[in-house]
């Protein structure tokens, strides 16, 4: 007889005094004159903008997307201090394995909604009842409904342990596997670094070293490093486009993420085109982002931040992440000694990448590769940065293949 889950649900509920709150700040949104921006050079367009600023506060139907929400059981518990909001859904079949999603920024819980269902009730998706999992979401620590977060000093690696208490102490898991896109992968890839005995396994859609973050440039994506000479104007392109595509965000999280946050806590309109530029720039979208997130799901994820008040508290976890470097917790190798298996797509190929094929050899042949105690390589062809919500039933079939030996 399964064992009962331990907790109480405490559904999701934004006041209708904050929901006002935001309607009236959209509405009197002050708009800078963006001229000349219609290529987009400068940023989001104020046209765009307008037009999504102008649905979020008349015709955006919070209730329905909070209902959507609701319809999983979601959970608050403080965990050594730190405030821990998740949902779960129980799995369904012979055995299911415990299993916690770690999502990353400008992510929010509800980017793994497509594969929540997938990944417990296998067989009614046309799978196997033996690949169930029992599927655990939590909000990180300062993200979405996580909040308020006093601790000031969470990183990735201080994440992990949270979840691993949740996760054994909280909800009595004995071992678990884990998963997680963007810093969550991070964080799933500490997981499977300083507790491995007490993991199955962890599916990772990257395979960064675990100490990325370290350094004293760590806010500069090129290292400090020129472009190399010689390399051919399409190589040279698609190093320039990568290096813009995580240039801002990385390095204005790093150096001056609360002076950022007192213009995004304060205007919606403002958050939502911090956002929006990620959500757009990093999803395999041909230059429209409304091909991947319709705008009721975009303004789910920016409500999700602006109600919980997530904005400052979120982007300060890079900083976190290069104040308090990562140290090993071994000295064994490989690093990472849970079996791992990693997903790549085509969208996020490195220069002078050009197929699946080429980016499983680059991982294999680049000093990662032997970081990770790798058991399975998958790279799509489509799909973005993020990954489970782009192309859920590829990841789904990735996170089952990783963990269909480890059971």
């Amino acid at each position: 007889m399964p064992t009962p889950f331990p907790l109480d649900p405490t559904p999701i509920h934004v006041s209708d005094e904050v929901l006002a709150d935001l309607r009236a700040r959209l509405r009197a949104t002050k708009w800078p004159l963006d001229a000349g921006n219609e290529d987009g050079h400068y940023g989001v367009r104020r046209t765009d903008l307008q037009e999504l600023v102008a649905y979020w506060a008349d015709g955006f139907d919070w209730r329905a997307s909070e209902s959507a929400i609701n319809a999983f059981p979601n959970y608050r518990v403080d965990v050594g201090g730190v405030p821990v909001h998740f949902l779960r859904k129980a799995g369904v079949g012979p055995r299911p394995v415990p299993l916690i999603l770690s999502h990353g920024w400008p992510w929010t819980f509800w980017h793994f909604a497509k594969v929540i269902d997938r990944l417990a009730d296998p067989a009614a998706y046309g799978g196997d009842p033996a690949d169930a999992f029992d599927v655990i979401v939590p909000s990180l620590p300062g993200f979405g409904f996580s909040t308020p977060l006093a601790q000031p000093d969470l990183n990735f690696w201080k994440i992990a342990d949270v979840w691993h208490s949740l996760m054994t102490e909280v909800l009595g898991y004995s071992r678990y596997a884990a998963a997680g896109n963007d810093v969550g992968a991070l964080v799933t890839g500490q997981l499977g670094h300083k507790y491995a005995d007490e993991l199955l396994g962890i599916h990772i859609g990257s395979a960064l070293k675990l100490d990325f973050f370290n350094g004293e440039r760590a806010w500069d994506i090129t290292g400090g490093r020129p472009v190399p000479e010689g390399l051919s104007p399409e190589v040279r392109a698609r190093l320039l486009e990568v290096e813009k595509r995580f240039a801002v965000h990385l390095s204005a999280h790093m150096l001056a993420p609360t002076t950022l946050a007192f213009g995004l806590s304060d205007s919606p309109a403002g958050l939502l085109a911090w956002l929006l530029e990620r959500w757009d720039k990093w999803s395999d979208d041909d230059g429209d982002v409304l091909t991947v997130f319709s705008p009721d799901e975009l303004l789910t994820h920016a409500t999700i931040f602006w109600a919980g008040d997530a904005i400052e508290t979120s982007i300060r976890t890079y900083a976190n992440n290069n104040r308090y470097p990562w140290a090993p917790s071994h000295d064994r190798q490989p690093v990472v000694e849970a079996p791992t298996g990693i997903t790549f797509v085509d969208y996020e190929n490195p220069p002078g990448v050009g197929s699946a094929s080429e980016r499983i050899e680059s991982l294999l042949a680049s000093d990662r590769a032997g970081r990770y105690n790798h058991t399975s390589i998958t790279c799509h062809p489509r799909g973005g940065h993020f990954i489970p919500w782009e192309i859920p039933e590829e990841w789904t079939d990735d996170v089952r293949r990783t963990f269909r030996t480890l059971r």
